[in-house]
């Protein structure tokens, strides 16, 4: 039975923690996918924590290791645009 959380809405990194073998070049494909399924005004990082306080109890499975390196590497989106993105009369 696949768990469903709000920090996990398609059970994708549960499901990463359950397949024997996985790569961390395909926990990097999920965390991605994980990544583009949250809402837009989601915050990553305290859903990351959250995900591996839950499942990350090995911190040698490659998911553990790219949760921790999103934790690390991945910085707070900003607001884009500036005088070039405004519209000239």
């Amino acid at each position: 039975m696949k768990i469903v959380t709000p920090d996990d809405p398609k059970g994708l990194i549960f499901e990463a923690y359950r397949i024997e073998g996985i790569t961390k070049s395909e926990c990097r494909s999920i965390f991605l996918d994980w990544a583009l399924s949250l809402g837009v005004d989601s915050d990553t990082h305290p859903a990351m924590r959250r995900l591996l306080e839950t499942y990350g109890t090995d911190p040698a499975h490659p998911m553990s290791e790219v949760l921790n390196e999103g934790l690390h590497t991945i910085a707070t989106p900003r607001r884009r645009g500036g005088w070039r993105s405004r519209k000239r009369d």
